[in-house]
């Protein structure tokens, strides 16, 4: 057994997101969003940090680590769980996180999401933007829609990941799962190699470029149905991020295409559970809708709140709607929403003090 197998154990015992090794400081894990130190455990020095990590890194990947002081990875742990490890360097030696994927897929269901975004599993064609913050919960709620997409259609999904995360078992569906870097060079060419694969669903795990977002419009505009994220917050932001990734001369096109092929946007934010047992979803939702190509093309995103608004019928959600709702089912903290609210005096009277 690895040296750092027993940390990794403890982490999935005390129901912890990640593992923290920074050389010259105790192991720490994060637990419902706050940083623990493991009990028993001394300050790592660089060289036992520095063993530890080489343990479970292939040759290939040391290699890289050693070179770049940085690494992305996944490392399985059987009967415990899969995890996305980030190695890097920082002024007193090696550090590094590993966060828990768990081995089995949670269900939408099980997520509480709201029923518009199990929708999106039934969706043909069309790209489906999720974004927020790190941590957020993005590539949990893409696998609960794979895994529907899995279970109740026969389709082939690719999944294009650096490093791959959930696992899918083939169910009625063909799971092609590629890592960047072990089985494509980059994003944008895996994404491209997917239309001669004959995809019906591809989910790019980062769109992390002008390339990999270019393509992933193509690969919708050309009948695939792409989910991808982006670190944003809110569907506004979200569309201006993806359309100013380009240079000015191609941004009038780009709205064209993207009028053309984006089928929704949902935005997530995991914040901390009343009860302070665990964390909830809270995601704001934009689905296509006849008037949302107009606002695209015109460059009109101020416009896109009154869209969510007005489609609160079809299955569309706004941030602070999503946040109230939250706080009256007594799910969420008020002062948590009103600190995460866009309109915060909706907010004040909930939060003595504000």
């Amino acid at each position: 057994m690895a040296e750092i197998d027993a940390l990794l154990h403890y982490l999935k015992d005390k129901g912890g997101s990640d593992l923290h090794l920074v050389s010259g400081l105790e192991p720490r894990i994060r637990v419902h969003g706050a940083l623990e130190p493991v009990e028993g455990r001394d300050a790592l020095s660089e060289a036992g940090l520095r063993s530890m990590l080489q343990e479970i890194a292939s040759e290939r990947h040391w290699g890289d680590y050693e070179r770049d002081n940085d690494l992305d990875f996944a490392y399985g742990l059987e009967g415990v769980a899969r995890f996305r490890a980030n190695y890097f360097a920082q002024e007193y030696g090696p550090g590094a996180v590993f966060r828990i994927i768990p081995e089995e897929i949670v269900s939408l269901e099980d997520l509480n999401l709201p029923d518009s975004i199990a929708g999106l599993a039934d969706l043909r064609q069309g790209l489906v933007v999720v974004t927020g913050p790190t941590g957020s919960g993005k590539s949990t709620t893409l696998a609960a829609i794979v895994n529907k997409i899995n279970c109740e259609s026969s389709r082939h999904i690719v999944t294009i990941e650096d490093p791959v995360e959930f696992v899918h078992q083939n169910q009625q569906s063909v799971l092609s799962h590629r890592e960047v870097g072990e089985h494509s060079k980059t994003f944008s060419a895996a994404l491209r190699a997917s239309v001669r694969q004959d995809a019906d669903v591809v989910l790019v795990g980062e769109m992390r470029d002008r390339e990999t977002i270019a393509m992933a419009i193509t690969a919708a505009e050309m009948g695939l149905l792409v989910f991808g994220t982006l670190h944003t917050n809110g569907a506004g932001k979200t569309i201006d991020r993806i359309i100013d990734a380009f240079p000015a001369s191609e941004q009038p096109q780009v709205r064209i295409s993207l009028s053309e092929s984006l089928a929704a946007v949902v935005s997530q934010l995991l914040l901390p559970t009343a009860s302070g047992k665990g964390r909830a979803a809270v995601n704001e939702i934009l689905l296509r809708t006849q008037g949302l190509p107009n606002v695209i093309r015109e460059g009109n995103t101020p416009m896109i709140d009154s869209i969510i608004q007005s489609g609160k019928k079809d299955g569309m959600l706004g941030m602070d709607d999503a946040l109230f709702a939250l706080v009256k089912e007594g799910r969420i903290r008020p002062h948590d929403a009103y600190m995460k609210a866009r309109d915060k005096t909706r907010f004040e009277n909930l939060v003595p003090g504000e």
